[in-house]
C-alpha cells in the first residue's frame, strides 16, 4: 500500500495513472509521451517504477509496449485515493489544491524534461 502512495506523490506518474484510468485501454508508451508532453526517457523511467510498485503490467505486441493498470483492485484504491484527495481538497493550501484539481481534470501543465 506505501508503495502505492508513493507512486501517486510524484505529479508525472499521477498523469501516468490518470491517462490510463481515463483511457480504459492499454496505452503505448509513445501514447503517453504525446498525452503528457515528457520525454520518452522520463516516461519509460515513471512507468519503471509504477511496475515496481505493482500498479502497471505491461504487455509487447511487436515493437511497441502498452501498458494497464495491473488490476481491478488496484483501479479501486487509486479511485479511492483520489476520491479522498477531491473530497479534501478544501482543507489544504487553495493554490496547491487548485493545481491538484486541475491534475484531476486532465488540465495539469505539460512539465518537459
Amino acid at each position: 500500500m506505501a508503495l502505492i502512495h508513493k507512486a501517486l506523490s510524484d505529479e508525472n506518474r499521477l498523469r501516468i495513472i490518470l491517462c490510463l484510468l481515463t483511457s480504459g485501454n492499454a496505452l503505448s508508451v509513445t501514447e503517453l509521451v504525446n498525452l503528457l508532453g515528457i520525454s520518452q526517457p522520463l516516461t519509460s523511467h515513471h512507468l519503471k517504477e509504477l511496475r515496481y510498485a505493482g500498479i502497471l503490467r505491461h504487455k509487447r505486441k511487436g515493437p511497441f509496449v502498452y501498458y494497464e493498470i495491473a488490476s481491478r483492485e488496484i483501479s479501486r484504491v487509486i479511485e479511492a485515493s483520489l476520491a479522498l484527495i477531491r473530497g479534501g481538497h478544501r482543507l489544504g493550501d487553495s493554490k496547491h489544491t487548485t493545481h491538484l484539481e486541475g491534475l484531476l481534470q486532465g488540465k495539469a501543465r505539460h512539465n518537459k524534461g
